[in-house]
C-alpha cells in the first residue's frame, strides 16, 4: 500500500539515513553531497521524477560543463533514492531509458615517456627520501596516491620481498545533518576487495629499504616516517615541484601508476598478472585502458594465426 506522498527532498533524507549503516564514510560522504549539490536543488520540490524530467536534468548539467562520467554518477545516487522510495511505498517509479550524447574520442592516457620513468627511477636511488621513495614505489608497483599514502613500514616483508596493499589515506568532504561542511582525513580500507593485494618487491627497492627496516617503527607509514601520514594533496604538490625540478614535462600523479601499467605491457606481460597487480576488479578495466594493438601487432597475431594451419 502506497503511504503518503513525500518530497523527493525528504525522501532523500531517509535514503541517507538508512544508506550511512552500510556504506564506508568515504562512500557515503561523496552521495551525500551529490545529494546536497545535485539533487535537492533540481529535484527537491517534486513528489515524483518523471523521465523528461531526468533526461533534461542530464541535457543540462552537461551543457553547464559536467562530465558524462560525473552525470551518471549523479543519476547513479538518484536511482537508488526512486528505488528506495519505491520500495518503501513513498511513490512509484518507471524505470527511465536515458539517452547521452555520442561521446567523444577518448585521448590516449598521459604517461611517462620510457627515458623520463627511467631518469626518475635513477634520481631517487641517489637522492633518497621517504617522500622519493614513494614516488619510486609508485612507479615499481602501480600503487594509487592513497595507497603510497598508507602504506606502513609492517606493509614492507622483506623476507618475501612482498607489498601489501591494505589501506588507503584520502581527504573526504563531510557533511553534517545541521548542512554545514567541513574535510577532514580519513584511513580507509583499499578502494575494493582486488584492491587489497600483493605485490612482489624489486631488487632494487629492496636494497633500498632494507638498511632502513631494521630501524623504523613498523606501525609509521613510509613516506612520512611518522605516526600520521601525508595526505594525498600534500604528497600530489610534492610530486609536481620534483618533476618540475627534473624538467620532466607536467603529468599527474596518476600517469605514474598508468606509466607503470604501460611498461609492463610494452614487456609483453601477461594481462591478467598486470590486472591483478594493479588491483582492477576485472581484466577487462585493464585491457581497455592499456591494450591498444597497432597495426604491427595485428599482422603478427595473424601471421602466427596462419602458421598455426
Amino acid at each position: 500500500m502506497e503511504k503518503e506522498k513525500i518530497t523527493i527532498k525528504d525522501l532523500a533524507v531517509l535514503w541517507k539515513k538508512d544508506k550511512r549503516q552500510y556504506v564506508k564514510q568515504s562512500t557515503y560522504s561523496a552521495y551525500a553531497l551529490i545529494v546536497e549539490n545535485q539533487i535537492i536543488p533540481t529535484f527537491g520540490n517534486l513528489y515524483a521524477l518523471t523521465e523528461a524530467d531526468v533526461q533534461s536534468f542530464v541535457i543540462d548539467r552537461l551543457n553547464s560543463g559536467l562530465s558524462q562520467k560525473y552525470v551518471k554518477d549523479i543519476l547513479i545516487v538518484l536511482k537508488m533514492i526512486v528505488r528506495f522510495g519505491e520500495k518503501h511505498g513513498y511513490l512509484q517509479h518507471c524505470e527511465w531509458d536515458i539517452k547521452y550524447p555520442t561521446a567523444p574520442e577518448k585521448q590516449g592516457l598521459e604517461v611517462l615517456t620510457a627515458a623520463n620513468h627511467r631518469k626518475i627511477l635513477d634520481y631517487i636511488s641517489q637522492n633518497f627520501t621517504f617522500r622519493n621513495l614513494g614516488i619510486y614505489v609508485c612507479l615499481t608497483t602501480g600503487l594509487r596516491i592513497g595507497e603510497v599514502c598508507g602504506l606502513k613500514w609492517c606493509d614492507l616483508d622483506i623476507e618475501r620481498s612482498m607489498l601489501t596493499v591494505q589501506r588507503t589515506v584520502e581527504r573526504i568532504y563531510v557533511l553534517e545533518d545541521d548542512g554545514t561542511k567541513h574535510t577532514q582525513i580519513v584511513v580507509n580500507t583499499p578502494k575494493t576487495a582486488n584492491s587489497a593485494r600483493e605485490i612482489p618487491l624489486n631488487k632494487p627497492l629492496m636494497t633500498m629499504i632494507r638498511p632502513f627496516k631494521k630501524v623504523v617503527n613498523n606501525e609509521y607509514y613510509v613516506i612520512s616516517n611518522e605516526p600520521q601520514p601525508i595526505e594525498p594533496r600534500t604528497y600530489r604538490n610534492y610530486y609536481m615541484k620534483l618533476m618540475k625540478q627534473l624538467g620532466i614535462p607536467p603529468l599527474k600523479f596518476h600517469g605514474l601508476r598508468h606509466s607503470f601499467a604501460t611498461r609492463c605491457i610494452e614487456s609483453n606481460c601477461d594481462y591478467k598478472t598486470v590486472s591483478v597487480i594493479l588491483g582492477h576488479a576485472d581484466i577487462a578495466t585493464t585491457l581497455n585502458l592499456y591494450v591498444h594493438p597497432g597495426a604491427e601487432q595485428k599482422k603478427k597475431c595473424i601471421d602466427k594465426m596462419l602458421r598455426s594451419l
